[in-house]
C-alpha cells in the first residue's frame, strides 16, 4: 500500500490499542486480551474512511455488550498529531474514523511527486518468477483462447514487476513430439500432391492452408530434390523448412499484439540436454514408479490423483508428460526461479494435478508451481456467437481480431473478467467510440484531463503559491482522491490473485470518480487557490490513468 495510507492505517491501530489500554488502566474495561485491530473500508463511504470492529471481537473477552465496549473505546482515543479527524461508533459496535485534510494532501503530494513511479510496491520482495503464456502449437495459427490468454499473461507480468517481483516472460514451443510429427506428415502429403494430386489426406492431418501454403514454397525451392528420399529424410527437410517461419510468424503477431518474450524456450532443448532422461532417473529413485505391461508408470494415486500413469511406453518412447515434468524442472531447479506462473487453458484441469504429483516426486514443493486455468472466448456480435471473421469468413484468429478491433480494446476486454469465468468478447462494442465501450471510456478521461490542462496553461503563471489541498473537500474530490490513494493496495491484490481483472476494473472506477467530480466541480475558477488545487488534481488523475494504462499496454491517448 501506498506510504500515506499505510501510516493513516498504522496510526488508527495504534489508536485503538492505546484506547482499549487507556479504558482498561481506568477501570473502564476489565483485565483481558482485546481482538487485533483489522482495519476495513467501510462498503459505504458515508460511516467514514477506515472502519474496525474490535470492539465487537472483544466482547466475549470483556463480557461487555459490543456497543458499550465501542463507546468507552472511542471517548479513550487520542488524535492528536494523526490523520484522524473524528471516531464515530455505529451499528453493533464498529468503530468509524474519518481522516482529515492533512491525510488527503499527503495522497495527492506523493501521487504528484512519484508521477510514472505511483503504484509501484516492494510486497514481491524481488522474488524470482517465471510467467509461461499462450505456448501455442507452431504448427498452426493463434485462436481466440491464445488471445486471452496473451493479455492476461502479459498484464499479469507487468502488476508483478510493479509489485516487486523479479519477472520475465516466456514462450515454450512444441517443437518435438507428436504434433510436430503430425505436422511433418501432413506437410509431406502436401509436398507429394504437388506431384501426384491422387495422394489422399489423412482425416487427422493438419488440413489448414498454411499447410499447403508451406508446401509450394518447399517446392518453389527444392523442386523435385526430396521426391525420391527416404520419408523420413523428407518430413525432417520439411519441418525445418516450415517450422522456422511458423514460429517466426508468432513472434511477429504477437508483437503486434504488444507481447514480447524475455524467453523462447523450445522443447527440444529438454531432450537435446538430457533433462527428459534426467528426470526419469530421478523419478524412478523416488521410489513413485512401477513397470507394467512392459510400460513404466508414475503412481499418481499416492499423490490424490485419480489414477497412475504411463511415463514410459512398451515401445520406450516417454509420453507427453515427461518433457513437461523437465521443463518444469529446468524453471524451478536448474533455472532457479522461486515460482512458475503457467496460463492454461480449462481443458488442462486434469493434468495440473499429475504435473504437480510428478514433481513433488522428485523433491520439488509442488505449491512453487501455479497454474491458472482460463476459461473460454465466445465472441458476439449484435448478440449473436460467431466463429468466422466478418472480412475473410474463416474462423477467427488472434489476426483477423486484430483486423477488425483496436489492440487496446483487444487487450483491455480480456482482461475485463477473472480468468476463470467465461467471457463474451462483444464485437461491436470494442470498436464503439462512446462511453458504453470501456477502454474508451478510460482513454476518454485521460484525453479530457489533458484537455483541460492544455486549455487553462496560460493561468499557471498567475499562482506561484504550493497548492493549498485542504481546500479539496467536496464529496467528490474526497472520493477521487481515495481512489487514487488505494491503487498500490490494488496492485498488490491484484498480484497475489493472480488477477489482471483488478486493474481493468480500477481504471474504469477511476474514470467514473473522475467524471462525476468534473461534473460537479470547475477546475477553472476564479479563485486562484482553489483553481490551482483542482488543476493538480487532474494531473494526479491523469498520472494514475496513464500507468494504468501504460501497465495493461493500452494507449493513453492527449486527444480524442
Amino acid at each position: 500500500m501506498s506510504i500515506v495510507v499505510k501510516k493513516a492505517k498504522n496510526q488508527i491501530v495504534e489508536a485503538v490499542e492505546k484506547a482499549f489500554k487507556t479504558a482498561i488502566e481506568k477501570g473502564l474495561l476489565p483485565e483481558g486480551e482485546h481482538a487485533p485491530v483489522i482495519i476495513e473500508v467501510p462498503a459505504d463511504s458515508a460511516h467514514g474512511d477506515y472502519s474496525t470492529n474490535a470492539a465487537m471481537a472483544s466482547a466475549r473477552v470483556f463480557r461487555m455488550a459490543p456497543v458499550k465496549i465501542a463507546e468507552i473505546v472511542r471517548d479513550c482515543i487520542v488524535t492528536d498529531g494523526t490523520y484522524i479527524a473524528s471516531c464515530e461508533t455505529a451499528g453493533p459496535g464498529f468503530l468509524n474514523f474519518r481522516l482529515n485534510s492533512d491525510y488527503y494532501s499527503d495522497i495527492l503530494k506523493d501521487a504528484l511527486e512519484k508521477k510514472e513511479q505511483y503504484g509501484h510496491s516492494d510486497i514481491g520482495k524481488g522474488q524470482s518468477v517465471l510467467v509461461e503464456f499462450v505456448s501455442a502449437n507452431p504448427t498452426g495459427p493463434m485462436h481466440i483462447g491464445n488471445a486471452r490468454g496473451g493479455a492476461l499473461g502479459d498484464v499479469l507480468s507487468e502488476i508483478l514487476i510493479w509489485a516487486g517481483y523479479r519477472t520475465e516472460r516466456e514462450f515454450y514451443v512444441n517443437d518435438a513430439g507428436n504434433q510436430i510429427e503430425k505436422f511433418g506428415l501432413s506437410l509431406d502429403i502436401r509436398y507429394r500432391q504437388i506431384f501426384d494430386p491422387s495422394i489422399e489426406m489423412p482425416e487427422d492431418a493438419y488440413l489448414g492452408q498454411d499447410i499447403i501454403d508451406h508446401a509450394k514454397a518447399f517446392y518453389e525451392q527444392y523442386g523435385d530434390k526430396y521426391l525420391n528420399v527416404p520419408d523420413e529424410e523428407r518430413k525432417k527437410a520439411l519441418i525445418d523448412f516450415a517450422l522456422p517461419k511458423n514460429i517466426k510468424a508468432l513472434e511477429e503477431d504477437l508483437l503486434k499484439y504488444r507481447i514480447k518474450y524475455d524467453n523462447w524456450f523450445r522443447e527440444s532443448t529438454v531432450h537435446a540436454n538430457g533433462s527428459v532422461q534426467r528426470v526419469l532417473k530421478l523419478l524412478k529413485e523416488s521410489g513413485y514408479t512401477y513397470e507394467k505391461d512392459g510400460a513404466l508408470w508414475f503412481m499418481a494415486e499416492k499423490f490424490g490423483c485419480d489414477k497412475d500413469f504411463v511415463l514410459v511406453r512398451s515401445n520406450g518412447i516417454p509420453t507427453y508428460i515427461v518433457p513437461d515434468i523437465a521443463y518444469h524442472y529446468n524453471k524451478l531447479v536448474e533455472r532457479g526461479f522461486d515460482r512458475a506462473i503457467n496460463i492454461l487453458g480449462a481443458d488442462h484441469h486434469g493434468y495440473v494435478p499429475r504435473l504437480k504429483a510428478a514433481l513433488q516426486a522428485i523433491g520439488i514443493d509442488p505449491e512453487r508451481l501455479i497454474v491458472i486455468l482460463m476459461q473460454m472466448v465466445r465472441l458476439v456480435r449484435g448478440g449473436e456467437v460467431v466463429k468466422a471473421s466478418k472480412r475473410s469468413g474463416k474462423a477467427i484468429t488472434l489476426v483477423t481480431l486484430l483486423e477488425e478491433v483496436p489492440i487496446d480494446a483487444a487487450r483491455f476486454f480480456f482482461n475485463l473478467r477473472e480468468a476463470n469465468t467465461h467471457l463474451d468478447f462483444d464485437l461491436d462494442l470494442a470498436v464503439e467510440n462512446s462511453s458504453k465501450n470501456p477502454v474508451y471510456y478510460c482513454q476518454y478521461a485521460h484525453a479530457r484531463i489533458c484537455s483541460i490542462i492544455k486549455r487553462v496553461s496560460a493561468r499557471l503563471d498567475e499562482i506561484k503559491t504550493e497548492p493549498k489541498f485542504e481546500l479539496l473537500d467536496t464529496p467528490e474530490e474526497r472520493e477521487l482522491i481515495k481512489h487514487i490513494a488505494s491503487l498500490t493496495e490494488e496492485i498488490e491484490f491484484a498480484a497475489k490473485n493472480l488477477d489482471p481483472s483488478r486493474i481493468t476494473k480500477y481504471a474504469i472506477d477511476l474514470a467514473t470518480a473522475f467524471h462525476k467530480f468534473y461534473n460537479a466541480n470547475r477546475v477553472d475558477v476564479e479563485d486562484k487557490d482553489l483553481f490551482k488545487a483542482r488543476l493538480c488534481l487532474c494531473i494526479a488523475v491523469r498520472d494514475v490513468m496513464k500507468n494504468i494504462l501504460n501497465m495493461m499496454k493500452v494507449d493513453a491517448p492527449e486527444v480524442m
